[in-house]
């Protein structure tokens, strides 16, 4: 079985642990690898930008909303609020007359003014999108005939041409409740066309910083390998894998489950779940499909829940003999944006929680590997490819490229998804303690 991402521990003590678990997605997803040259796309220095600031909560629970595309309409500037419903997003002053657009799945977009936004500060309340089962029309009554339509249809639902993409790029470690290391990075993307197999995507980081505590470790150092090289193989249209390729059909179960809203477009929802037979872990979850042109313009899914324990022994490549490492889940989400007709990859998101106990120990930790990627720009002129020895590898560290955090003002114009206030907090933390370290 293939892998998307490798995590590596090093013990602190000798002798030396190393320790790789990945997280799944086989054969195809990773059939063309490359580390061919790749393209930058570069904010222009000499534009200003306003930073605007919100919340998006549900209209009638006032509770957050999670990942909500926030975005600039007219243009390919947007960003997607975090865990705690927050946002920010820097608008070019030349653009401050335009709207901003809110969309997430199951609720009616919303448009706000930026003239009207006081302080540059808003809290955007979004309304359910409810409408009677009988005004739609279903093309077909199995979800799989819905599916073999929708990947037929790539060459006429997403780009044919090479694109380059601006987004923002974190990872964070959880030891337990507590964060113990964030890096996060601007990354410039090539996206290759979608159907050309021997044009691949590929990214390099632009700008990028990090910040560690290895001390909250219990003596273990936690590296997540592949960063943003991996990130882009969740894109399950380009590299449609486990999930969405043809061969893989038959391994699962698919029942309509309904009718969501995405960006005020009505979308058929498909379950799917691996089936009892299928003895390898697979996966379940659901399938978003635009209910006009079968566009897939999302996918929320797990790692088979029945499976998982068999998951754990597949994705520990090497670990000591005498620590036991369990899978407890594994998330991965993929959202899609239209613009003029064409589906662009908007956003993806994969989160890995396992537990590690050395044997004969009473205590064991808990870890939570997240890394979320939301595109925040785009361009379709002047395409050229970076050069190899600057592109992304599988084999990269984020940690390892980047620095550690500095001024407040690193990120400069960059839009970015706003951290949670907790990782913020850890973040603070432990500046001050680098701080005191650095002191003579």
């Amino acid at each position: 079985m293939k892998k998307i991402f490798d995590y590596t521990l090093l013990a602190l003590s000798k002798p030396v642990l190393v320790l790789f678990i990945g997280m799944a997605l086989l054969s195809e997803l990773w059939a063309h690898r490359t580390t061919a040259n790749q393209p930058a796309y570069y904010f222009n220095d000499t534009i200003k930008f306003i930073s605007y600031t919100g919340k998006v909560v549900d209209k009638t629970t006032s509770k957050p909303i999670v990942f909500a595309v926030v975005q600039l309409v007219g243009t390919n500037i947007g960003t997607v609020t975090n865990a705690d419903g927050d946002f920010l997003i820097k608008i070019p002053e030349h653009k401050l007359k335009e709207q901003l657009s809110v969309t997430h799945i199951g609720y009616k977009t919303s448009h706000v003014d930026l003239s009207d936004i006081k302080r540059k500060k808003i809290t955007v309340f979004l309304e359910l999108a409810s409408f009677p089962i009988e005004e739609v029309t279903v093309r077909s009554g199995d979800p799989i005939d819905l599916l073999y339509a929708a990947m037929r249809k790539r060459s006429a639902n997403y780009s044919t041409d090479p694109v380059m993409l601006t987004s923002f790029y974190r990872e964070t470690i959880k030891q337990n409740k507590n964060y113990v290391a964030v890096a996060e990075a601007v990354i410039d993307i090539y996206k290759a066309p979608y159907l050309a197999a021997t044009d691949l995507d590929r990214s390099k980081i632009f700008k990028g910083r990090k910040s560690q505590d290895v001390k909250k470790m219990d003596t273990i150092v936690f590296k997540l390998q592949g960063g943003p090289y991996s990130a882009l193989m969740l894109d399950v249209i380009k590299n449609p894998g486990e999930i969405l390729s043809f061969e893989f059909f038959e391994f699962y179960d698919y029942k309509l489950s309904g009718i969501s809203y995405i960006n005020d477009r009505q979308a058929y929802v498909i379950d799917f779940k691996q089936k009892p037979q299928v003895r390898e872990p697979l996966y379940e979850g659901k399938i978003f499909l635009d209910a006009e042109n079968l566009a897939v313009t999302g996918i929320d899914f797990n790692l088979s829940a029945d499976k998982i324990d068999q998951a754990s022994r597949m994705l520990v490549r090497k670990k000591p003999a005498t620590m036991n490492i369990d899978i407890l889940g594994a998330n991965y989400l993929t959202k899609y944006r239209e613009i003029n007709g064409k589906w662009y990859l908007a956003y993806v998101r994969s989160e890995v929680t396992f537990k590690c106990k050395w044997k004969k120990k009473l205590f064991s930790s808990t870890y939570t590997t997240m890394t979320e990627m939301a595109v925040t720009d785009m361009e379709k002129d002047n395409i050229n490819k970076f050069k190899m020895k600057e592109s992304a590898k599988y084999s990269d560290v984020l940690a390892e490229q980047v620095n550690q955090f500095q001024d407040p003002d690193y990120w400069g114009d960059y839009n970015i998804i706003k951290p949670d206030e907790s990782i913020e907090a850890a973040i603070e933390k432990l500046n001050r303690r680098l701080k005191r370290q650095m002191r003579p």
